[in-house]
């Protein structure tokens, strides 16, 4: 569609400005699809491109149909650049009045993600990051305290470093920045450890989403065989994409894969998975294995089980100690 016309969200507005071939194109043709760069900040209005001015009200644009346009256009142009990392878009509220509701929401049906830089006075904010589409990850952004650690303050026995990191667990951060008002270093996130380690290292193992085989069945017969794979989530989010599951043998000939529903196993939930093998097969000593596909690229998934893992992240099934009943 074009910009300007009542389905795209801009009401009516007339066409932004053009933007120029190449403008928006250098980071994403040297960084697009790195491994090592897991989302690309969305580029928003206002100061660092966070979507606001605050505090100062109101924007120069001439109207609110042209603002919305404007950033419409801006959005959908990272968008044409980067189409193998994600985008992470601020759901700032919309202070200046320039379209952050029409961006969240694109951002959202073309599986980008979500970030926030203050979840603790904007209800608004957290209600988008913690009532997202699953497989949608959000990047959350809440300050510990500053100042010595020892003088952090304590209230009944919880101080704000524990505040924070429930809160962060609460709204399911796939990821959690670590940081300092006005004193950002990584001195003071340490100190600030050494002397409270315990809430970090709580939500150290729970933020994100951490994904196990839970429970593995076996099935045979004359005309079939497989596997049925009952896999648990014990983080706090959904899986940013689609969990993708091989079967390889010993030789690491690929027996069986296939995926998962986009954003499944939800934390605390089971889904289950079948996974047919050939004929005859002996399931002791197949070797499962997990990736990550997110905009049509492939990360290697290491399980979150306390069960030993190959070098690659994958499970060699074996049989468990237990108890077996029919």
């Amino acid at each position: 569609m074009t910009a300007g016309t009542a389905t795209d969200g801009t009401r009516g507005a007339p066409a932004p400005p053009a933007i120029a071939p190449g403008a928006q194109s250098a980071p994403a043709d040297a960084l697009n699809g790195q491994p090592l760069v897991e989302f690309v900040d969305t580029f928003m209005y206002g100061f660092w491109g966070e979507g606001h001015t605050w505090p100062y009200t109101n924007n120069p644009f001439p109207d609110y149909p042209s603002a919305e346009a404007t950033w419409v256009r801006m959005f959908e142009t990272q968008l044409e650049h980067w189409t193998r990392t994600p985008l992470a878009t601020n759901t700032q509220p919309d202070f200046s009045r320039v379209g952050n509701s029409e961006l969240v929401d694109r951002t959202i049906r073309s599986h980008n993600w979500l970030r926030t830089d203050t979840i603790f006075i904007e209800n608004e904010q957290i209600e988008a990051i913690a009532n997202r589409p699953p497989w949608i990850a959000a990047v959350v952004e809440a300050p510990l305290a500053g100042g010595a650690p020892e003088a952090v303050a304590v209230a009944e026995g919880v101080s704000l470093t524990d505040q924070v990191a429930t809160h962060v667990i609460d709204v399911g951060a796939s990821y959690w920045s670590l940081w300092n008002v006005h004193e950002i270093s990584a001195a003071n996130l340490s100190r600030h450890y050494a002397h409270l380690p315990e809430p970090i290292d709580r939500i150290a193992r729970r933020v994100g989403y951490r994904v196990r085989p839970s429970m593995i069945w076996s099935y045979s017969s004359a005309t079939e065989a497989g596997l049925i794979l009952g896999l648990a989530n014990d983080g706090v989010a959904g899986v940013p994409g689609v969990l993708r599951l091989e079967v390889a043998g010993p030789d690491g000939r690929s027996l069986a894969a296939g995926g998962l529903d986009p954003g499944y196993p939800l934390p605390g939930k089971v889904r289950q998975a079948r996974l047919p093998l050939p004929r005859g097969t002996d399931w002791q000593g197949l070797r499962l294995k997990a990736e990550l596909e997110v905009k049509g690229l492939r990360y290697p998934v290491r399980w979150a089980c306390r069960q030993a893992l190959n070098d690659d992240g994958s499970l060699t099934l074996r049989p468990t100690a237990g108890v077996h009943s029919d």
